[in-house]
C-alpha cells in the first residue's frame, strides 16, 4: 500500500534579506516533530525565496516608464506595479480586461510576471520570481544535505491561473534534486494498451499536492515536506522543462 503525507512546516519566522531559509526549514520541521528525511519533497514557495534573497521591490522607489503609465491607465492600475511587471517581462503575450499576460525572463508565460503583493510585509512592497529558480532550489537542497545528510528533492512554487479552467493552482517554477516530468510513453495500461503521449507534470502535481497546506495556518506556512513519493532523481532537471515550446501551443 503506497501512501504519501504532506505535512505543512510551521513556525518559520519572517523570512528577511539574507536569512538561511534552508536552516529555518529544517529547525522548523525538527521542532514539529517531522524532521526531514532521505527521500523527501520539500516545496517552497516562491515569495520566500524571493524575500531571502532580497528579490523585493518597494513601489514608492519605482519611476515608472511613459508606456507603463499609458497601460496603467488604461488598466486603472498602479502605474509603478506595471513598470515592475513590464521590467520582468521578456515580451508581452496579452492585455485584455485589465490582465497583463508576459513571458518572463526565465521563459515561464503568466499574469504580471509573477510579481507578487501577497505574504509580503509592506503595503508598497512586492516579490519578484527568484533570479535563477532552479539555482536557488539547488543551494536550498544542498544546504538542507549539508544540516541533516539527508538526500532531499527541493521545488520552488508559484501560483499561476490555467487556460480554459477557473481557479489557481501551485506549479513549479524551479526543481533541484527531481526529475519535473516522469515521461510514461512506451508503458502499457490495464489492459495492455502501450501509451503513446501520457507525460506526467509530477512537479506540478507536488507543487498543487503542498498548496493544500502551505499558507493554512494563521501564521502562514511557507513550505511543505511530501514524503512518500517515488520521485525519479535528477541534478541536471530545469523547471523550464515544463514549459510547453511556443511553436506547439494552440491556445496562441
Amino acid at each position: 500500500m503506497s501512501i504519501i503525507q504532506i505535512i505543512g512546516v510551521e513556525g518559520l519566522p519572517i523570512i528577511k534579506a539574507g536569512d538561511n531559509l534552508a536552516e529555518f526549514i529544517c529547525k522548523a520541521a525538527e521542532k514539529q516533530g517531522t524532521p526531514i528525511q532521505d527521500g523527501d519533497v520539500i516545496v517552497v514557495t516562491h515569495v520566500v525565496v524571493s524575500r531571502a534573497e532580497g528579490r523585493i521591490v518597494n513601489l514608492d522607489e519605482v519611476t515608472p516608464s511613459q508606456f507603463a503609465k499609458t497601460v496603467a491607465e488604461l488598466y486603472d492600475k498602479d502605474p509603478a506595479m506595471v513598470e515592475v511587471v513590464l521590467r520582468e517581462a521578456k515580451s508581452i503575450r496579452r492585455m485584455a480586461e485589465g490582465k497583463i499576460i508576459t513571458e518572463t525572463k526565465h521563459g515561464f508565460v503568466c499574469a504580471n510576471s509573477g510579481v507578487d503583493k501577497s505574504n509580503v510585509p509592506g503595503e508598497r512592497i512586492v516579490a519578484l520570481l527568484p533570479e535563477n529558480p532552479d539555482v536557488s532550489a539547488e543551494k536550498i537542497r544542498l544546504e538542507i544535505k549539508r544540516l541533516t545528510g539527508c538526500d532531499v528533492a527541493v521545488i520552488i512554487s508559484d501560483t499561476h491561473g490555467r487556460p480554459l479552467r477557473e481557479g489557481e493552482i501551485n506549479v513549479a517554477v524551479g526543481v533541484s534534486g527531481i526529475k519535473p516530468i516522469r515521461d510514461r510513453r512506451g508503458e502499457k495500461d490495464l489492459f495492455g494498451y502501450v501509451l503513446r503521449v501520457k507525460q506526467t507534470a509530477v512537479a506540478d502535481e507536488l507543487s498543487s499536492a503542498a498548496e493544500l497546506v502551505i499558507g493554512q495556518a494563521d501564521e502562514g506556512v511557507p513550505a511543505a515536506i511530501i514524503r512518500g513519493y517515488k520521485f525519479i532523481k535528477s541534478d541536471e532537471a530545469r523547471a523550464t522543462e515544463l514549459v510547453r515550446p511556443r511553436e506547439k501551443d494552440l491556445f496562441l
